[in-house]
């Protein structure tokens, strides 16, 4: 009886040490998954797609220039700063790094690039940083540190 015990004790911690890996990577290939979508989204002018990548939450941050917070406020300034075609351009995601901090956080950095004619503000390219919050089974954005 007590080497069965001994036997399934060591079976689980087996499987949630096996576990743990794969779900570190599902969680990053959804969070690459997001970056995809937004990529895709923006690139289509969908703004309001574009944002489905960020936490429906007024504690939602975004620092750039200036410091705002609330999904609406962030919504609202991607529409007065690219509220064209042509000043949204083409963007590109590149060098993404996810470093998962436990189950239900992640950051990730990388670096972006709009690709635009002079008249839609010309090229514009930078850095960025993002905290992803895993709510309801999604990884949303829930503070975004974009440089440019």
């Amino acid at each position: 009886m007590k080497m069965t015990a001994v036997c399934l004790v060591l079976s689980g911690l087996l499987v949630a040490g096996w576990s743990q890996p794969l779900r570190a990577q599902a969680s990053e290939s959804a969070i690459r998954q997001v970056l995809t979508d937004q990529q895709a989204a923006w690139n289509r002018g969908d703004i309001v797609a574009f944002m489905h990548g960020y936490d429906d939450s007024p504690k939602t941050t975004f620092i750039g220039k200036t410091i705002q917070h609330g999904y609406q406020m962030i919504l609202e300034r991607y529409q007065r700063n690219y509220g064209t075609r042509e000043a949204m351009g083409e963007l590109t995601f590149s060098d993404p790094d996810v470093r998962m901090l436990g189950r239900d956080h992640a950051v990730v950095t990388g670096r972006f690039h709009l690709t635009r004619t002079q008249a839609g503000g010309g090229e514009a390219a930078g850095n960025f940083s993002l905290v992803f919050e895993k709510k309801a089974g999604e990884w949303k954005i829930i503070l975004d540190h974009t440089s440019s």
